[in-house]
């Protein structure tokens, strides 16, 4: 098959590496990709924003299968016009991308469906929102309702920075690049108390099976501490989910979403992945995402034992059904190192050394998340640059093979945490 990955980020290495393995895959193609893909794939200078010419691209290269890594892509509609030009498209519809497109959407379906999660006030002006504050006190979380890359959401300890935040998000105070115009409505929601995960479940409008499970570390530096980020690391599978609360989130809010989702006319096909909180009385849907999660999709495919590419293709068809897939029971575990002043200004440009020699290490994958090649050099491109990724029989193993590569990467200019997956670790020296 000619495959061709729209993307050009960690998910996409991840995704790229696991699907150039395939014997499926005869060519695969990525857009417009990174200095790490390009060991996996080919890298074309396509804007995947411009739908016609991802179109001719597809007619041009004869291509079998485009998967689509961003959720922008999604919740602009390019796989409704890949469908409709008789390419076949890995992902959900524009209707379905709803799901992570708007919070204020997704709250509603919930309700109306029954579906645990948090109590919520969706607003259009700044002084309802901060009226719904004022009655329900701190503390709450204020999120922008479109998509934010992540960073549009403020978890407000104190009233005066809940209505802060309100003010910032209606008044254009997150940059346009992070927030992409997203807060042209605000939804408030209870706060919950618990445990976060990242669930993890590929849907072909009928059925969804679960895939497995991860925790994403949002905040920037150690200790939980600092603003929320895309994600600095992440480790799969998640301790808080066995195998009875993995049947109730299937139950409770991944099925129920799926024939909510048909119902309206809008079946969701591809990755749902769902945020979590895992409190006292069970599990509470925080959001969703419309596409596999990043830093989480490193940690899970080094975990997939299986061929991703005809899950992929059975997502898309149609016949999960009968579908199954193996995973390493092994964990896996990944570090972000990012541009010094990430998730705020950063500079670009900066050199990037060893990581041939941290490559080296038993149990390491690194995935290239924002870089591009300068001739033999590597340079930072983005925020997010570089995920390393382990896999071993522990936790800690993971962990420690993980942090031993970092150490042999030189780039004074990233910084990194510390403590990446150290309720695992935890976990690990004191089993419940």
């Amino acid at each position: 098959m000619n495959i061709l990955l729209l993307g050009s980020g960690g998910r996409e290495h991840a995704l790229a590496w696991k699907m150039a393995a395939s014997p499926l895959t005869d060519r695969l193609i990525c857009a417009p990709g990174n200095a790490g893909i390009a060991k996996e794939a080919e890298c074309v200078a396509l804007d995947v924003a411009d739908h016609a010419a991802v179109i001719a691209f597809c007619r041009t290269n004869r291509i079998d299968l485009v998967v689509v890594g961003p959720e922008a892509p999604l919740c602009a509609g390019i796989v409704d016009d890949l469908e409709a030009a008789g390419i076949k498209a890995f992902g959900p519809t524009k209707a379905a991308a709803r799901l992570e497109g708007s919070k204020g959407f997704t709250k509603d379906l919930c309700r109306a469906n029954g579906i645990p999660t948090a109590a919520y006030g969706r607003f259009t002006a700044a002084e309802p929102a901060k009226a719904y504050l004022r009655a329900r006190g701190a503390p709450i979380v204020v999120k922008a309702d479109g998509l934010a890359a992540g960073k549009g959401v403020v978890v407000a300890q104190s009233l005066a920075e809940a209505e802060a935040a309100v003010d910032m998000m209606f008044g254009g105070g997150i940059p346009v690049s992070n927030l992409g115009g997203a807060g042209g409505e605000v939804v408030i929601e209870e706060f919950l108390a618990g445990e976060e995960a990242s669930f993890f479940a590929l849907c072909d409008g009928d059925t969804a099976i679960a895939l497995t499970t991860a925790q994403d570390h949002k905040r920037a530096f150690d200790g939980d501490r600092g603003p929320n980020t895309g994600g600095m690391g992440a480790y799969s599978p998640a301790p808080n989910i066995d195998d009875a609360m993995s049947a109730r989130v299937m139950a409770e809010i991944v099925t129920p979403t799926l024939r909510a989702m048909k119902a309206m006319g809008a079946p969701y096909k591809g990755v749902l992945y769902a945020g979590l909180m895992i409190a006292a009385d069970g599990p509470k849907l925080i959001e969703y995402n419309a596409r596999f999660g990043d830093p989480e999709t490193q940690v899970l495919m080094l975990r997939l034992m299986s061929d991703l590419v005809p899950a992929l293709l059975a997502s898309r068809d149609g016949q999960l059904k009968s579908f199954d897939l193996r995973w390493y029971p092994d964990p896996a575990l990944t570090v972000v190192m990012a541009a010094k002043g990430y998730p705020g200004r950063y500079e670009r440009g900066s050199v990037i050394e060893g990581l041939d020699a941290a490559a080296k290490v038993e149990g390491v994958e690194i995935f290239h998340a924002g870089t591009k090649a300068d001739g033999t050099r590597i340079l930072a491109n983005g925020g997010r640059v570089l995920d390393v990724s382990a896999i071993g029989r522990t936790v800690r193993q993971a962990q420690a093979r993980a942090y031993e590569a970092i150490s042999r990467i030189k780039w004074p200019e990233g910084f990194y945490r510390h403590d990446i997956g150290w309720r695992a670790v935890e976990r690990e020296k004191s089993p419940r």
